[in-house]
């Protein structure tokens, strides 16, 4: 169990969940060729993963004073696991994530995309060692890094199996994953801020420089609020132009019931949101709208079948 607190496990299925639902749900119910076989993709799966993991496992080495204060609970390092073992767990599972990613770029023909998964390694340690104290940035880079797990399907299954028959095609599974992306950014972007407002105590004694520290949690909670409309008309908007134009009712409905109402609910209660209780559920709510919303793929691969 020690270890799991150590690698955050629950966002690192949701991660792996998330890329699964892409390609079976979505993407091999289509009549594209993809450049990955089942158990070279579940390679690239498990290469995220383990990089995922890895990060988790250098910012939780390095956030001991911090996580002591906020979540006591949660701190792992120099209580069941010393600091050296975590280091030589870090160092693993970057190497076998890399060395994974390298494989599949030869595997796909395209040797350069190895540099991916050492891009990815790298922003994740710098992230926990220099990015993650610098205001909005640090947050704008782990909503990226997010986002990028979704892109990264198309460069490795999309991408390599493109030609000049099916290119049109092709673009259009990508821009789907790229839409997709973009959401995913936006919502963790915005739950990245509210974690620092909840964590404010802690990060403001190791002398972090976090929105919230800087202009306040009354001001932060305002820009979250803007922050928070700005997907809630995106997605209206998206609502009516793809699903309602293409006569996608059933997805219609889920993307108001689940998607929707939960951020509406999270741009009210987010006015009167005051003690780290409540910004530890407003959180939460942030990361289950992230989960449906990423569903909603399934619901419209099921929708369009339903209306052939």
């Amino acid at each position: 169990m020690k270890y799991l607190k150590l690698i955050r496990y629950q966002n690192l299925l949701m991660l792996a969940f998330m890329q699964l639902l892409f390609r079976y749900a979505f993407l091999k119910q289509q009549d594209i060729p993809l450049a990955l076989a089942d158990w070279q993709y579940g390679l690239l799966v498990l290469s995220t993963v383990l990089l995922a993991a890895a990060g988790y496992v250098i910012n939780n080495i390095l956030d001991v004073a911090t996580d002591t204060i906020n979540k006591p609970n949660n701190v792992v390092i120099g209580k069941g696991i010393s600091e050296t073992r975590g280091y030589n767990i870090y160092i693993a599972l970057n190497i076998t994530g890399v060395a994974i990613g390298c494989y599949l770029s030869n595997v796909i023909m395209r040797p350069t995309f190895a540099v991916i998964s050492i891009f990815i390694a790298s922003v994740l340690y710098f992230y926990s060692t220099n990015l993650k104290q610098i205001m909005i940035l640090g947050n704008f880079v782990v909503a990226a890094i997010l986002s990028f797990s979704v892109i990264v399907i198309g460069v490795f299954d999309l991408f390599p199996a493109t030609n000049a028959e099916n290119q049109a095609q092709m673009a259009s599974m990508f821009s789907i994953l790229i839409d997709y992306a973009l959401f995913a950014f936006m919502i963790n972007f915005i739950r990245e801020i509210v974690k620092d407002i909840e964590d404010v105590d802690g990060d403001y004694n190791q002398g972090m420089n976090t929105l919230p520290i800087a202009i306040g949690k009354s001001r932060t909670t305002k820009i979250v609020l803007g922050f928070a409309i700005i997907p809630f008309i995106l997605c209206l908007l998206y609502i009516d132009k793809y699903f309602l134009e293409n006569n996608l009712y059933i997805v219609t409905l889920y993307a108001f019931a689940f998607v929707l109402a939960p951020l509406l609910y999270f741009i009210v209660k987010i006015f009167t949101a005051k003690s780290q209780k409540d910004f530890h559920h407003l959180s939460t709510v942030l990361k289950l709208i992230l989960l449906f919303g990423i569903l909603s793929i399934l619901v419209i691969t099921l929708n369009i079948k339903y209306n052939a």
